[in-house]
């Protein structure tokens, strides 16, 4: 949790998290239809390894020529194929890479002028990525339909869609870190209307913490 006297940027910035597949892009999506900023730190991993950045030649130094494409840029399939079959690939990505995610998407907040913020973190419980954040909202479903969907969008077999599942936490310890639950196993209205809720009661607290400035 961040210190209210070091603060720059939102006065609250709620992580946004759940399960792979469970819905995290559309609950953002809707946040920011309402007003939310929202920075997603898969879209900042991808800024850190672009063409030229120093995270790239890092990977590329410890997984060897095999992750890169021709034009130099990451082969992004070969690497998620290398990592999720091995734990300690996978491990040695995450050392190399989330200090760097963790530090831009700092500055990134600290450019922010709105109440409050959201950091979309798919691994917000797994790691220290807990630190940026005041509140963790978790997008929930039933493992089996974050199964279905994950090898629906990734057109991927089952046995790499499970790989990538349990490569995360397990759905109740991801619960117990919540301090919000958004239910993403109905219908998008129902979902739109939980974010809605949501919404205001950040906006609510976001004005509580500014009058005790």
């Amino acid at each position: 949790m961040r210190a209210d006297d070091a603060r720059v940027g939102p006065r609250l910035v709620v992580g946004l998290t759940g399960g792979i597949a469970s819905g995290k892009s559309l609950v953002g999506a809707q946040f920011v239809k309402l007003g939310a900023a929202l920075i997603d730190t898969d879209a900042v991993s991808r800024e850190v390894v672009a063409h030229g950045e120093p995270g790239l030649a890092a990977v590329a130094a410890e997984f060897g020529p095999r992750v890169l494409l021709p034009s130099g840029e990451l082969n992004r399939p070969a690497l998620r194929s290398l990592v999720f079959a091995d734990d300690a690939k996978r491990l040695k990505l995450e050392s190399i890479l989330h200090p760097l995610i963790r530090s831009r998407t700092r500055a990134k907040l600290a450019e922010l002028t709105a109440p409050y913020a959201l950091v979309a973190v798919p691994l917000l419980v797994e790691t220290s990525f807990g630190e940026l954040v005041d509140r963790v909202l978790v997008v929930d479903c039933p493992e089996s339909l974050q199964l279905e969907r994950l090898m629906r969008r990734d057109a991927i077999p089952k046995p790499e869609a499970l790989a990538m599942l349990r490569a995360q936490v397990d759905r109740a310890t991801r619960l117990k870190a919540a301090h919000d639950i958004i239910d993403n196993s109905g219908t998008t209205e129902a979902t739109r209307r939980q974010v809605e809720q949501k919404h205001r009661q950040y906006l609510d607290l976001a004005a509580q913490r500014a009058r005790q400035l």
